[in-house]
């Protein structure tokens, strides 16, 4: 059998595991759906045969998504960061996750369909952040925060000055 991961984020969805699971995988390439564990009937509010449980693997990391009825909504107090290289990719994701009833934030944060948060953040980002010279930190800070989507060549613009 092989090992699972030490840590893996575990999704409390009311009874929409299995179409988050297929959901998330047709966002991410480099992905898949994994085991799931069905309903054998009886687990109240589900039916026999539905889903209680959804693994599935995102860019190398494992998830399990779980039927586990209402009452735990996501919160922005946990997040998914998407690391990009290029605006393309920021632009894939923003689209796909925002799509039929995601929510863009601020800030390259958004919420999906399913109200999990992600940010979807250029690496560029983070090494503008963290640059050397305060000043072009602090202009990139400041352009970022009137954004709503990362604008890579808009953050390179404001550490340039």
């Amino acid at each position: 059998m092989a090992r699972l991961q030490k840590i893996t984020p575990f999704l409390w969805f009311d009874k929409q595991a299995e179409e988050a699971a297929d959901f998330y995988v047709s966002v991410f390439r480099n992905s898949r759906k994994g085991a799931i564990m069905r309903n054998p009937g009886d687990v109240s509010g589900l039916a026999a045969g539905d889903a209680l449980t959804v693994s599935f693997t995102l860019e190398g990391m494992d998830f399990t998504a779980m039927n586990g009825g209402p009452g735990h909504d996501f919160s922005d107090a946990v997040s998914f960061v998407v690391l990009c290289d290029t605006q393309d990719e920021v632009d894939h994701y923003w689209d796909r996750l925002t799509a039929d009833g995601g929510k863009p934030i601020a800030c390259g944060w958004l919420k999906d369909k399913f109200g999990v948060s992600w940010q979807i953040t250029p690496g560029r980002l983070i090494a503008l952040l963290t640059h050397s010279d305060t000043a072009t930190a602090s202009r990139v800070m400041q352009a970022m925060m009137q954004m709503i989507k990362l604008d890579i060549a808009a953050l390179e613009r404001a550490a340039a000055g």
